[in-house]
């Protein structure tokens, strides 16, 4: 029987969700589950290895795996790729995972596909479907022989438990990786200062439909009577009307707020990879037609700069 198996790095987000995922895809292909773990583990990994029905957990820990190294990772994981077989390895989309499943793929001769947002079956056949020209469409990759490496936006993801949750066994899987030492190193890292919006709970965005920068004010005074924050739409950075660590989509900042109000933002693919998980989404547009409609929960037609304003009010009473 063939496996598919999740394979993440210390306390990774999206797991859980891609462990939902990955679930579903192993019943479909008749495979079983596995669930790679590098360095430092989740402190709930058995808590949440019992609720996705993960049968095994392979973990492979070294002192050089305490942070994240892209030659120590990829040597890691390449190792493991030879000494158990697999039909499929997922990974969650992050920076570090651009750096890894591509060369992991390489390594071990595997085919591999990047910016994936779902997995399926598609006339019995292995299917990914995956964003494309930076968001603006989607393609999707039949993956009908051999083995494969696949990186999943997991922001658009639901996690959900197992029907019947299930113990899992926890393996270590020793690896060398004496001979192995990091070709570039990180010495220093860039500090945000202040709350970043992928930690916020409300989130106000603001897109082209805003006219003009000044206008971008209308969008922080939302923000700031509701007590969240303000986010861009790519367009609106590209132009300078806020700075991009305010971007949220594909090529930005992926958030998971209660209440995402979107004004003036048309609702292209690869913003939406970005907000897609709120659990609210309120939409302002003057075109009724505008995609954004389609992932709304609520939807006001109209013209955001008479919008913002009146809500703005409306909150503070």
């Amino acid at each position: 029987m063939s496996r598919v198996v999740v394979c993440t790095w210390g306390t990774t987000g999206g797991a859980e969700e891609l462990l939902t995922l990955a679930r579903g895809t192993a019943a479909a292909l008749d495979a079983t589950l596995g669930w790679l773990v590098l360095g430092p583990a989740p402190h709930d990994l058995t808590e949440i290895a019992s609720r996705q029905d993960v049968p095994i957990v392979d973990r492979i820990e070294d002192e050089k795996l305490q942070s994240f190294g892209g030659d120590v990772a990829i040597a890691a994981v390449a190792a493991y790729a030879r000494q158990h077989d697999f039909r499929l390895m997922l990974v969650p989309q992050t920076f570090d995972a651009r750096v890894l499943a591509p060369r992991v793929a390489a390594r071990i001769d595997a085919g591999v596909v990047m910016n994936g947002v779902g997995v399926g079956m598609e006339g019995g056949v292995l299917a990914v479907t995956a964003s494309a020209y930076g968001g603006d469409t989607r393609v999707v990759y039949a993956l009908d022989a051999g083995r494969f490496v696949v990186g999943i936006v997991t922001s658009a993801l639901t996690a959900a438990p197992a029907a019947k949750p299930a113990s899992a066994v926890t393996r270590h899987c020793p690896v060398d990786l004496a001979g192995v030492e990091e070709r570039v190193r990180v010495v220093a890292r860039s500090e945000a200062a202040g709350p970043r919006i992928e930690e916020a709970d409300i989130l106000v965005a603001g897109g082209r439909g805003l006219g003009e920068k000044a206008n971008y004010r209308l969008v922080q005074e939302l923000a700031e009577a509701l007590g969240g924050m303000a986010a861009a739409s790519r367009p609106i950075v590209d132009e300078g009307w806020a700075e991009p660590a305010r971007q949220v989509g594909l090529t930005g900042k992926i958030t998971r707020p209660t209440l995402y109000i979107a004004a003036g933002i048309s609702g292209a693919s690869q913003h939406m990879v970005g907000c897609a998980a709120a659990k609210t989404l309120v939409a302002i547009n003057r075109d009724p037609d505008a995609a954004i409609f389609k992932y709304a929960r609520f939807g006001i037609v109209g013209d955001c700069l008479e919008i913002l304003p009146a809500l703005t009010r409306a909150v503070k009473g």
